[in-house]
């Protein structure tokens, strides 16, 4: 069964732009996952990690998927190291960011995903893109 998930996605490193639009051919690529619609990026500073890091490029994706939540997680991730995301400190700077924002009207909550995004009313440059596509 194909539900509709919202996506975030975001980047502060090398080619920010091309990083997120790679992502999102990476996404379309995906066996019974397509990419419905893409927000305008905006630019906006680094919340939390370390001092002193570089403006993030942040958008959000509007996507129809066949994947079980883990299983588009575990593509997610894999398209991060693809694009070359390496293990850092917590919201550091970052080649590109894949986050499930919404999946259907589901309600989740695992050791390795929570969704709603646990942090998505928190911040604006979520919300702003989000609101654009919904």
């Amino acid at each position: 069964m194909m539900e509709t998930c919202y996506l975030g996605v975001g980047a502060n490193l090398g080619n920010r732009r091309k990083n997120i639009l790679l992502a999102i051919e990476k996404l379309n690529r995906i066996k019974n996952t397509k990419v419905l619609k893409a927000s305008k990026l905006i630019e906006t500073e680094a919340v939390g990690g370390p001092k002193g890091q570089p403006k993030y490029l942040n958008g959000a994706l509007k996507i129809r998927t066949a994947l079980t939540p883990s299983v588009l997680l575990k593509a997610l991730k894999k398209i991060e190291k693809e694009i070359g995301r390496t293990p850092s400190v917590r919201w550091g700077p970052r080649l590109i960011d894949l986050d499930i924002l919404l999946y259907g009207d589901k309600l989740i909550r695992t050791k390795y995903l929570e969704v709603p995004h646990p942090y998505m009313f928190k911040r604006d440059f979520v919300l702003e893109p989000l609101r654009q596509i919904i």
